[in-house]
């Protein structure tokens, strides 16, 4: 074999063994943290009502394993509301699934900014929109008939006492209906006028529990603002009271939130 023939095959072999050495010396990826499970869960009550009435959803919860805290909304601003809610997130290490109930949906769509919130289950409940208040999301819609207010002269409401049960708990027991009635907590209405600053849902992934007989809005509204969401939606039967009557059915779709989030952690994590 010719010396300029063993001098090449040399030159050849020399890179291989720089190249080789090279690869040899680029450092591993570093592996990416495993997802974390979510098993935080933070309840939201809406207008009328308190946190008692997440009573079998906190029950049911809890027999998985979840850690669930209960937030006791003042219903005297939208400020006052998140503040409130962002009380109870900050006393869980996170992440949490956010829950809210009819007004407590506008309530977690504010406070869901937190960076805590990996995901918001909505519960027969409002979603405004970023600059959006309220009140916008019942235009063009039919007026719910069943459900009457009774404004005092300080502009706070309540339901009327004759249409609580038709309007607000048609499928609860006459008892727990008539608690519900009497142990209402009057919503300051001026709440309905303020806007979002920043939709939550516009940034986490969002569910839908909708009662297919809920008076308290009118027909459509409450997929017409889910579908916006891009929100993943569940039909149940049911009367606006359903956080409280098909609480198990609201708590099922809770841990499957928690469970998504997890998976949506784990893809991206890949």
């Amino acid at each position: 074999m010719s010396k300029k023939i063993l001098n090449s095959l040399a030159a050849a072999a020399a890179a291989v063994a720089a190249l080789s050495g090279a690869a040899q010396a680029q450092p591993a990826p570093s592996p990416q943290p495993a997802a974390k499970a979510v098993r935080d869960v933070v309840l939201v009550h809406g207008a009328f009502a308190d946190g008692s009435g997440w009573r079998g959803v906190y029950e049911n919860l809890t027999a998985r394993g979840y850690r669930v805290s209960v937030v006791q909304n003042p219903l005297t601003s939208l400020a006052d509301d998140v503040a409130a809610t962002q009380r109870i997130i900050d006393r869980h290490p996170g992440p949490v699934i956010l829950v809210g109930h009819s007004w407590g949906g506008t309530v977690i769509t504010e406070a869901g900014n937190n960076p805590k919130v990996a995901g918001l289950v909505y519960v027969s409940a409002l979603a405004p929109d970023s600059g959006e208040t309220t009140a916008k999301q019942y235009e063009g819609f039919p007026p719910a008939t069943e459900f009457v207010l009774d404004i005092g002269a300080d502009g706070f409401g309540f339901v009327k006492p004759e249409k609580f049960k038709s309007g607000f708990a048609a499928d609860a027991s006459a008892a727990d209906a008539a608690f519900l009635r009497d142990s209402q907590i009057p919503i300051n209405m001026s709440v309905f006028a303020t806007p979002i600053s920043k939709a939550a849902w516009r940034t986490k992934p969002s569910w839908a529990v909708i009662a297919r007989e809920d008076k308290a809005f009118g027909e459509g509204m409450l997929l017409h603002m889910a579908h916006r969401m891009r929100a993943d939606v569940t039909m149940v039967p049911g009367s606006h009271a359903l956080f409280m009557t098909q609480a198990n059915a609201v708590a099922d779709v809770i841990d499957r939130a928690a469970k998504g989030v997890r998976h949506q952690a784990a893809v991206t994590a890949r």
